[in-house]
């Protein structure tokens, strides 16, 4: 089977091609410009196909011959399947661009495959955006010039392109129209910020900065059409060679499609976010007919684009935000029938998305260029690397030119995020390790050094907490042995034995995660916070014996973190904690200005005041132990929400182990 394919590198264009490789003898000739045969050849690494697999035809779209005569002479009469994926997508595109490219573009194709002859069939990548901004109640599969209105050359140029196909191709053809096209279902895998995308950023502030406690109020909204990238291009390339579909559209849609208020919910439950507790509809505003044109230039369009401003996404975009209409794809699904491919639900990939979107599109994930400077080049371990606060600090180092060494205990763990390193350019070193285990720290440290020569940053984040209180622990000794084994025994073992090279080389940095605690003297935090003070005073006296050897030493003492490490305690989902990158900040700031201590203004003032006022510390602390309820698996009942004044001292006290 031989298949012409146009726009094969662009996003859903790789997946077609991936697909169409599998086929029996598939041949693929790939059209591109001489200017972008890198990509070519990228997509051929990236697919493991041979040259005689996937073949080059340099062409232009935007050019009335579409490729050579030679290669037109050449591929005449042995095509099987034409797809035509390639066009402009793009919110902010002129009309101009739409006519040159998407308009002309396709026509150009239209008429190559007109000349090609033989059995050719012509595959015409269309949108759903054919049916316009404005169209209200059910648009099907068979309907196509209705009378709607197009205010965005977008809209327009999908509309005229899949005209040109319907009135001016002489062979047979077939129609796709996938709607808001997101990442890959399975991995997350996304080309560009697009689309619902724009919408994750607020997201991510209304996770980082609401309380998960604080039920938000959402609109309904209308209808979001979704469809991940594998499905377009599974089901593209399942109807495209089924027999008897010719002179037919498909429209490739999730069904029915997620309201924008579920859409909203959904990303925020994959987010770890709050919850909408009621959406509502914004009321229609009847507007007399002459003053409709006013009414929309000034009102509406003044409305939009303080929208837009706000969540920073074009105002083009927000038109899905408030639209009245429903995609219909009853024959897409009967075209599809008895194949096992099916449109994913959101809620089943939601979480793919979102992380995908956090590690690899997120733009806040960068450093300063101070920062950059500071750490490209240099050997950084960090302990406790596959999630929360390590996982993060790694990610940002990664991608600013350090050479992470990853270390925690699940191999599989650290494996994805090295992966997920290596992906975004980033170089990382997986190294499995038991850290309550002393042998098992000699072994990672003489492999290390043996691998790197040297580490220029220790970051000791690894760490186990208890929130246990002591009159609830006189039967769980074990709590206090094991907690210090991690937090302090392994912290120690692995600096003493890293710490010859460090001084060897007269440089090195060692940041050791301690914990809010430390200054605040949290009750129920015993163990914990005794380990963690161990750590804090032996790193206080290595600081002056290794100063001499230009290296340094810094304590974190970090407030409470949303990481997996607290999950269990339900209770924390109504506590104002820090995010990951804001702990993982602390860090970086740290490897900047190497101070000798960071704490937050919380902690600042918590130290202050048990040194001034140490019985009125005790009160209020004392107060908060009676508020908040010690863990339901300490007390062996069913965990309890935190009462009203427990989570008004919580905010108060924002960051403070409970």
């Amino acid at each position: 089977m031989n298949y012409f394919v146009t726009g094969g590198t662009g996003f859903i264009g790789r997946f077609l091609v991936e697909r169409l490789l599998k086929r029996d003898n598939a041949v693929i000739y790939l059209l591109c410009r001489k200017s972008s045969q890198g990509k070519f050849f990228d997509l051929m690494d990236e697919l493991g196909a041979t040259e005689q697999q996937l073949i080059p035809i340099y062409g232009d779209i935007s050019q009335p011959l579409l490729v050579s005569d030679s290669d037109l002479a050449k591929l005449k009469g042995t095509i099987d399947h034409v797809f035509h994926l390639a066009a402009i997508y793009d919110m902010n595109m002129s009309e101009a661009e739409g006519e040159a490219i998407n308009n002309e573009g396709t026509r150009h194709v239209v008429n190559f495959c007109n000349q090609l002859g033989g059995d050719v069939r012509l595959h015409h990548m269309s949108s759903i955006a054919v049916a316009g901004t404005e169209w209200e109640g059910v648009f099907n599969e068979s309907m196509f010039d209705e009378g709607q209105r197009f205010s965005h050359p977008y809209y327009r140029s999908k509309f005229i392109s899949e005209k040109i196909v319907r009135e001016e191709s002489t062979v047979p053809y077939r129609i796709y129209r996938p709607g808001m096209v997101v990442g890959d279902s399975n991995t997350g895998v996304m080309d560009k910020i697009d689309g619902p995308y724009y919408f994750f950023k607020m997201l991510q502030r209304l996770r980082d900065h609401v309380p998960k406690w604080l039920p938000l109020l959402g609109i309904t909204g209308g209808q979001m059409p979704l469809c991940p990238v594998n499905y377009v291009a599974d089901a593209t390339d399942y109807i495209a060679h089924k027999t008897g579909l010719d002179g037919r559209a498909f429209c490739l849609v999730q069904h029915p499609a997620p309201t924008v208020g579920e859409f909203m919910q959904i990303m925020l439950q994959a987010a770890h976010g709050p919850e909408f507790a009621k959406s509502f509809d914004l009321p229609d505003i009847k507007v007399p007919h002459k003053a409709k044109a006013l009414f929309d230039k000034f009102a509406v369009s003044d409305l939009a684009h303080t929208i837009s401003k706000a969540i920073g996404a074009p105002v083009s975009t927000l038109t899905y935000a408030f639209n009245k209409f429903e995609f219909d794809d009853k024959q897409a699904r009967h075209a599809l029938k008895g194949s096992d491919i099916e449109c994913p639900r959101l809620e089943s990939y939601a979480d793919k998305l979102w992380d995908y979107w956090e590690w690899y599109l997120d733009s806040s994930a960068f450093m300063a260029s101070k920062a950059l400077k500071v750490v490209k080049g240099k050997t950084v371990l960090i302990t406790g690397a596959s999630s929360g606060i390590g996982l993060t600090v790694a990610k940002k180092l990664a991608k600013s030119g350090a050479h992470v060494l990853l270390v925690a205990r699940g191999i599989e763990k650290l494996e994805q995020t090295a992966d997920m390193i290596r992906k975004i350019g980033g170089t990382a070193f997986v190294y499995p390790c038991d850290l309550t285990n002393m042998e098992a720290i000699d072994q990672l440290a003489e492999q290390v050094l043996a691998e790197h020569g040297h580490i220029d940053i220790l970051i000791n984040n690894a760490g186990r907490s208890i929130r246990r209180a002591v009159v609830e622990s006189f039967d769980r000794f074990h709590d206090f042995e094991r907690t210090m084994q991690l937090n302090y025994f392994g912290a120690i073992r692995l600096i003493m034995r890293l710490l010859p090279s460090m001084q060897a080389a007269r440089k090195g940095q060692i940041i050791n995660i301690s914990s809010i605690g430390c200054l605040a003297n949290a009750p129920r935090f015993s163990a914990y916070v005794a380990s963690k003070a161990a750590l804090d005073a032996f790193t206080r006296c290595l600081s002056a014996e290794v100063r001499q050897y230009n290296i340094e030493t810094t304590a974190i003492y970090m407030p409470l973190v949303r990481t997996p490490m607290i999950a269990p305690t339900k209770m924390y989902d109504y506590v104002p904690t820090y995010t990951p990158d804001q702990a993982a900040n602390l860090i970086i700031k740290a490897i900047v200005s190497k101070p000798k201590r960071i704490k937050t203004p919380l902690g600042q003032t918590a130290e202050l005041s048990y040194a001034i006022w140490p019985k009125i510390n005790d009160a209020i602390l004392s107060l908060g132990f009676k508020l908040f309820p010690s863990s339901a698996a300490a007390r062996g009942v069913r965990e309890e929400k935190p009462s009203a004044a427990a989570i008004v001292l919580a905010n108060v006290l924002q960051g403070q182990h409970w």
